[in-house]
């Protein structure tokens, strides 16, 4: 199967319906990533065609459940997953991807050169440091730590009434028993991946 039928099928397996334009967006980026990774080391999976699913379509999981949302920050983005994806498949939404790693933002901002996406602002900085001028109603991460450390980090950049929406694997009963006092999770969603024969979940954690 090649990466476009993959792409378009897993897609609809989620139920989002992207453009044209959308889908070669995403292949382009996909493009980038795989040609970066050769010597940027952005992520383990070495093979494109395993990209499809490990990165794309597991990172497009989140985007039907960000609904209500309008500016979204991606803690630990590495190589741009889920916020890259996400801000092609939602251009109305304004996305921060952020990672202290010099390297990988160096990446993020290419990609973000190359495939014009203007709803997207790269930040190298440790995201406790990180103060910027508007807080966001959506703050997710997907491979960047345990859902206490996570939220404990990032809280000074969650808007009133805002969400964590955290991409995890297997169910967290452990890490959600470690939340702060002042959070907790309002629910935790069963993601499926079109292509990955694998356990993953949404939690979503609201300020008490």
């Amino acid at each position: 199967m090649t990466h476009h039928a993959e792409l378009t099928q897993g897609l609809a397996a989620i139920g989002l319906e992207l453009t044209p334009e959308q889908i070669t967006l995403l292949e382009g980026y996909l493009g980038l990533l795989a040609k970066w990774n050769q010597t940027y080391n952005l992520t383990a999976i070495r093979e494109e065609e395993r990209m499809v699913s490990y990165h794309l379509l597991d990172s497009l999981t989140l985007v039907p459940h960000l609904a209500g949302g309008t500016r979204l920050l991606d803690v630990g983005s590495g190589g741009g997953m889920p916020g890259i994806p996400a801000a092609i498949a939602r251009p109305d939404l304004q996305v921060v991807v952020l990672d202290a790693n010099h390297k990988k933002t160096t990446f993020l901002r290419q990609a973000v050169i190359e495939l014009k996406l203007p709803n997207v602002e790269v930040i190298t900085d440790r995201v406790e440091a990180y103060q910027p001028a508007q807080k966001f109603d959506r703050i997710t991460s997907r491979a960047f730590s345990e859902l206490a450390e996570f939220v404990k980090l990032s809280k000074h950049l969650l808007a009133d009434s805002g969400q964590f929406v955290a991409m995890k694997g297997v169910y967290p009963y452990e890490e959600i028993a470690q939340l702060p006092e002042d959070f907790a999770v309002s629910e935790v969603l069963p993601l499926s991946v079109p292509g990955l024969d694998a356990e993953r979940h949404l939690v979503r954690v609201v300020a008490k």
